[in-house]
């Protein structure tokens, strides 16, 4: 049974951003039923000159929902039993955050969910930069005595008096590190030295990689070199509680083990909390996970604690059944694919020994063929020629030595993607891929899936970076091609949009019997998304080596032995799980050359 509905508890929400009232025929107020009989609902505010609607004369029908053009408008019912949890909202039909994770000494503490519901607010609040409002949004400063009064008696109290009385000092890791070099100049080495009160730079510069960067300017870093800056300026402050905001964006799966290794020994000792989208290395990083589940940019919902590996089950089987509730309408399933023969399916492209030479780097890709209808996850530390080599796929970049040969017509998703269109998404589509976009294959293969319809309407310049992933994605699917080049589509995605992009480019390569070739560090998307594997091995900086592609399971083997590390797979969902260094079943599986598909066996009754 659904947990109950209080139709009094009805949460209206428009998006400020998307509600354009001079470029829309104002269809919410015009179809709304009470509105027409003469009960104001929805009325225009003159400060703000967007939508506003009365939560207490609302009745639900979503009639505004749907005619909104510019989908700005949500109406939502909640469980009755939420009323007492509201800890923060923003505003009138604003957003609004209901119960707190807990931090704990010794544990890493990790919160799981979709982008846009409420986890940076949580962050905010646990580190004391934000005091909760408890849905009172009219008082111009919340009062922390009133917010310790509503926590009496519970685990969380202690903590936030500790924080509210300035007991305990925190540090944030930023969600998005490209924006330091905007907030500072000159040298990494500089910067971390201000920040290392406590002389412990040193310890940190091998297991974070900092020494090939300290002595450059921030501003010619890359993003997997700002977000170790980021990681290192966060923890060399002299703080008792740690936040760290997705910090494996921009990093190789090697770098990303590496920085979860060095965040769990700072756990030892002082609070830790990490947003992480990346299920993998969640998995080998947290101790203790809250799953958050609510709508983009509406509301969001702390769920109860739970252990690491139950939790990430029941986020990818999308039903909480503690709490009777189902946040997904389907679960997310793993394939085990055995090891197969050679495809019989013609040949696409040819390379043979190519070379790329640049003043202090140089690729060589070994002989290698794409076939059609294959779908090839591309893996390997960072730079060491992925991107250089989907580039001279498509076109962009001539190789020094050997050719690519064969016919095919490429569409091509770059690494890093700008907002320089002039103009809506709708818009876009239609100049990019024509009549196609207007289809209802288009439609319900790719908008849907990616969740690219409601944005139709909104300016391109004004999309965040995992909505303009989203869009850049759909764009790339969209266009009539024999081989789709998508380097690192998982960038800013949290863990459910990445889930069903890779479902949803692996669909439309396998319907339309295109070839794929993915650039990716999540190891769960590869995963989900490939058929072989290209490996990518090298000095970073100075050399790469590219080979394959391989059958899956050979190709996977070759990277995780490069790499060090093994996978097994879980016994209820067979996903990838990372095996604890040295353990038992790391070196049986190191021994028999299995890195990536032992599986686990099932967890015993306690």
């Amino acid at each position: 049974m659904p947990p109950r509905i209080d139709s009094t508890l009805r949460v209206a929400v428009v998006f400020k951003d998307r509600c354009q009232p001079k470029r829309c025929h104002l269809e919410c107020i015009k179809f709304c039923p009470p509105q027409r009989t003469g009960t104001e609902v929805i009325w225009i505010d003159p400060e703000t000159a967007k939508a506003t609607i009365s939560e207490e004369t609302c009745i639900s029908c979503g009639i505004c929902v749907r005619k909104c053009p510019f989908d700005a408008i949500r109406i939502i019912g909640l469980p009755e039993e939420l009323k007492e949890d509201l800890v923060h909202q923003y505003g009138k039909n604003a957003f609004r955050l209901f119960r707190l994770p807990v931090p704990k000494k010794g544990s890493v503490i990790g919160l799981l969910g979709p982008n846009g519901i409420g986890k940076t607010t949580a962050v905010g609040i646990l580190s004391g930069e934000t005091a909760p409002n408890l849905g009172h949004y009219r008082r111009k400063k919340p009062h922390w005595d009133d917010v310790l009064e509503y926590f009496k008696g519970t685990e969380l109290h202690d903590y936030l008096e500790k924080i509210s009385a300035g007991q305990l000092k925190a540090a944030v890791k930023p969600q998005y590190v490209d924006r330091l070099s905007k907030v500072y100049s000159g040298k990494a080495r500089n910067l971390l030295a201000k920040i290392d009160v406590g002389g412990r730079l040193d310890a940190l510069r091998e297991p974070l990689g900092l020494d090939s960067f300290l002595d450059r300017d921030i501003a010619q870093l890359s993003g997997g070199e700002l977000q170790r800056v980021a990681i290192a300026a966060t923890m060399l402050k002299d703080a008792d509680v740690y936040f760290f905001d997705e910090p494996s964006s921009y990093l190789d799966i090697y770098q990303r083990l590496q920085v979860a290794k060095v965040i769990q020994g700072l756990a030892k000792e002082k609070y830790v909390v990490v947003v992480e989208h990346d299920l993998a290395v969640l998995d080998f990083l947290a101790d203790t996970v809250y799953l958050m589940y609510g709508d983009e940019g509406a509301y969001g919902i702390i769920a109860e604690p739970r252990p690491v590996r139950t939790a990430i089950n029941v986020y990818l089987g999308g039903y909480m059944k503690e709490e009777n509730i189902r946040f997904r309408p389907r679960e997310i399933r793993f394939e085990s694919r055995p090891p197969r023969g050679d495809w019989r399916a013609e040949t696409l492209v040819t390379f043979e020994g190519l070379t790329k030479r640049y003043e202090h780097f140089e690729l060589t890709v070994q002989p290698g063929k794409l076939r059609k209808g294959e779908v090839v996850g591309v893996v390997g530390p960072n730079a060491t020629g992925k991107t250089t080599f989907v580039r001279m796929l498509a076109g962009e970049e001539t190789p020094t030595a050997g050719t690519v040969q064969g016919k095919w017509q490429v569409s091509y998703k770059p690494q890093y993607l700008e907002s320089v269109y002039e103009g809506t998404v709708r818009e876009l589509f239609l100049t990019a891929i024509g009549k196609k976009a207007e289809s209802g294959y288009f439609e319900t293969e790719i908008l849907e899936p990616l969740k690219v319809r409601g944005m139709l309407e909104r300016d391109v310049s004004t999309l965040s970076g995992g909505e303009l992933q989203r869009v850049a994605i759909a764009l790339c699917l969209g266009r009539d091609a024999d081989i789709y080049l998508i380097d690192e589509p998982s960038a800013y995605l949290d863990s459910n949009q990445r889930m069903e992009a890779a479902k949803t480019i692996r669909r439309v390569m396998e319907r339309e019997g295109r070839t794929g070739l993915i650039v990716d560090h999540d190891v769960y998307f590869i995963d989900m998304v490939s058929d072989s594997i290209m490996v990518f091995s090298g000095e970073p900086g100075r050399t790469g080596v590219g080979e394959g592609p391989f059958p899956m399971r050979d190709g996977m083997n070759r990277f995780l032995k490069m790499v060090g590390i093994t996978f097994r797979r879980d016994a209820d969902t067979n996903r990838p799980r990372i095996n604890k260094l040295d353990s038992r079943l790391d070196r049986e599986q190191k021994s028999s050359g299995e890195y990536y598909y032992a599986i686990e066996e099932a967890p015993t009754a306690s």
